[in-house]
């Protein structure tokens, strides 16, 4: 098999496809909360991550996973009657952590920093260490969204019957903004910066096409995902595209392909 694809091809797939099956179920309950632009402003305040971790003198992985974990918990304890709203407030902290990320990269003249792998992805440049990290990162991400599934399903359809019943809105909140945290910092070696949240949402539109139960949709996404992936290197391989932007393509087209289907009541 070695032979017919190259190794780094082989690391790319197979991260794809670790990242690709978090996305699915995560993106489900992205979709059904309305979450996206909470996702954007984790994204952006990855740069930041990027930077501190650099001045630091860490990976940057670590960067991003510290500042995405910490404003996740801020944003999941705010207090709703502080008289700003949502929208306002992940504005600001999307645009004031991205442009404070480019602030502090600018006055690290010694180190030099690929911009374009950070905003894109560099999938192709994955290295064995990489895929540890990020098969245990998945593996830690799926077994807590399984576990917690019942109670965000609960807390998606009525959060206040959700409390009602019992459940601890606050936690599972808190959790849920967490791990969206956890797979920004995985996904942004893949697709990037600016295209993270389109492996959130892009399959997991496209599989609602077809599902009838939210476990449905969770598989479905979870399967375009992987897919997505497939194609995008694929397609990058064949015709020297960008890899992060041609797997985002890729679910996109099939997102336009499942259209046509009759949504399944």
């Amino acid at each position: 098999m070695n032979a017919l694809l190259p190794d780094f091809v082989w690391r790319a797939l197979l991260g794809g496809a670790g990242v690709a099956l978090l996305a699915g179920p995560l993106g489900c309950f992205v979709v059904w909360r309305r979450m996206a632009y909470f996702g954007e402003t984790l994204t952006h305040a990855a740069f930041l991550g990027v930077g501190l971790g650099l001045l630091l003198h860490l990976n940057p992985l670590w960067g991003v996973l510290g500042v995405s974990l910490l404003i996740a918990a801020l944003l999941a304890r705010r207090d709703p009657a502080d008289g700003l709203a949502e929208d306002t407030l992940l504005g600001l902290l999307a645009h004031a952590s991205l442009a404070l990320g480019l602030v502090l990269l600018a006055f690290m003249e010694d180190v030099r920093v690929d911009l374009f792998s950070y905003l894109f992805g560099d999938i192709l440049a994955l290295r064995g260490a990489d895929l540890v990290w990020i098969a245990l990162l998945d593996l830690a991400g799926l077994a807590l969204l399984g576990w917690l599934w019942h109670g965000l399903l609960a807390l998606t359809v009525h959060e206040e019957l959700a409390a009602v019943e019992g459940r601890r809105v606050q936690a599972l909140r808190l959790a849920f903004m967490l791990l969206l945290a956890v797979f920004v910092a995985l996904a942004m070696k893949l697709v990037g910066i600016l295209l993270t949240v389109s492996m959130l949402i892009i399959p997991a539109a496209a599989a609602r096409r077809l599902a009838r139960t939210p476990v449905q949709m969770a598989v479905g996404a979870a399967c375009i995902g992987v897919l997505s992936v497939l194609l995008g290197l694929l397609a990058s391989m064949h015709s020297d595209l960008p890899s992060g932007p041609a797997m985002v393509v890729a679910a996109s087209v099939l997102f336009l392909l499942l259209r046509v289907v009759p949504a399944r009541g």
